[in-house]
């Protein structure tokens, strides 16, 4: 088993968060070089799908933009599709930005980067062709010693396939094998299980990595430094002061032309039971004895544990139709070739949840995700109890919650953290 490893940031320094250095970010990661001949192999599975083009490669890119990457790395492309290393590069290259700073020219970076892109396609439940990926594999890791990641950008039905044939054909001889899996991990807690111990059949529990990665959004990782280093915030994150908390995510497109795969899952699947849940806990849990992921599991596990189970008349779903707006034609979600027409599976859904804990007794959390909607955001709002024997209620008419404090964390499109505050207005006199 490998030794814990601390989260990639060291402490609260001038009113920032100060990073760690690519070199410590390595250590962290486990993508440091202690060998001067190692190196790493990242094979991307579903390398062609939707996640990869606009994530997974991105996010590769920017590791190795801020040297994040070892000296020693390649990248491999896997999936059916018929696809040379050159179309690769080409469809990669149509995503890959500079996040840092996107006025820089970073075209040179870019290039060096995709030369280390390859591709190779197979079946996923094909020994012989993750032999032929081994193959390949060994051609560029040569006589070093090689450690392979193998990231899952596939439907969790096929997880099983691809990690007993990279296991048994195409895992690392003389270094660590991983496997990262994303999102949705299951349909319910029994078939996680159940994943869970297919998995283990071929890996060991410490070369399985489950990710979310939206927890990798800047405002989902600031949520917590804007809580526990902000001495303004503290007292007021309670039931005594919040009112309700609300957890917004809306798409303004809907499944085009992907619906076979949602419609295994529904949107209370692909975006509440995690994207929306692992913020609703890092919202809500108890400061943490250190910022060792260890430790922050474990509040967020105390937060799930004293929710109290969902009930149906706290629930709304819903399904998006067919409109015409501007003199242009909408499809519904049973439009799409890819989803049955009698298809109930909920596109929007909207639930209030409750935490049985001293701070948050009473206080609904209002979870609401939808596609095919009017706007493409991702927010949290905390709004704020009236004030008691407001002066100035007169001011506000009947309609209170327009005096309503608000704290607004904006996680997409455009990053923003503000306070909705009463203020006068200016006049003559």
């Amino acid at each position: 088993m490998e030794p814990k490893k601390e989260t990639p940031l060291k402490e609260v320094e001038n009113g920032s968060i100060e990073t760690v250095s690519s070199k410590e970010y390595q250590e962290l990661a486990g993508l440091r070089n202690h060998e001067k001949d190692s190196t790493v192999s990242i094979t991307v599975v579903g390398a062609s799908g939707d996640l990869a083009k606009k994530k997974i490669f991105p996010a590769l890119f920017a590791l190795y933009y801020e040297d994040c990457l070892p000296e020693h790395f390649t990248i491999f492309g896997y999936a059916r599709s018929k696809m040379t290393d050159a179309e690769l590069r080409t469809m990669v290259s149509k995503t890959l930005t500079c996040r840092i700073d996107k006025r820089e020219n970073c075209s040179e970076k870019m290039e060096q980067f995709l030369k280390r892109c390859f591709y190779h396609s197979g079946q996923y439940d094909s020994e012989e062709c993750f032999a032929e990926l081994d193959k390949k594999l060994k051609e560029h890791e040569g006589s070093r010693l090689s450690n392979r990641l193998y990231y899952l950008s596939i439907p969790p039905n096929i997880f099983i396939d691809v990690v007993k044939c990279a296991s048994k054909s195409a895992s690392s001889t003389n270094g660590w094998t991983r496997v990262i899996v994303e999102k949705p991990f299951g349909r319910d807690s029994e078939s996680s299980a159940a994943l869970t111990r297919s998995l283990k059949q071929y890996l060991e529990e410490d070369q399985i990595f489950r990710i979310d990665h939206y927890l990798g959004k800047e405002l989902v990782e600031n949520l917590s430094v804007l809580r526990f280093s902000n001495l303004v915030f503290e007292p007021l994150w309670s039931r005594q002061y919040i009112r309700n908390v609300q957890l917004i995510f809306s798409e303004d497109f809907g499944t085009e032309g992907r619906g076979g795969y949602f419609d295994n899952y529904g949107i209370i699947r692909d975006i509440m039971q995690n994207h929306l849940l692992q913020i609703l806990a890092l919202f809500a849990m108890e400061t943490p004895v250190s910022l060792d992921a260890e430790d922050i599991r474990n509040e967020k596990v105390k937060v799930l544990r004293s929710m109290k189970p969902l009930q149906l008349e706290n629930v709304v779903v819903g399904q998006y139709k067919s409109h015409t707006k501007g003199g242009i034609m909408y499809p519904g979600y049973t439009d799409d070739k890819t989803v049955p027409k009698d298809s109930l599976t909920p596109t929007f859904a909207a639930a209030a949840l409750f935490i049985n804990n001293a701070r948050w007794d009473g206080v609904p959390f209002l979870m609401k995700a939808g596609k095919a909607l009017h706007t493409k955001q991702a927010e949290i709002r905390v709004q704020f109890r009236h004030v008691p024997g407001n002066l100035y209620k007169r001011s506000f008419g009947t309609d209170l919650d327009r005096a309503t404090n608000e704290l607004v964390i904006r996680v997409q499109p455009d990053e923003a953290i503000y306070l909705k505050i009463n203020n006068k207005i200016p006049v003559w006199g």
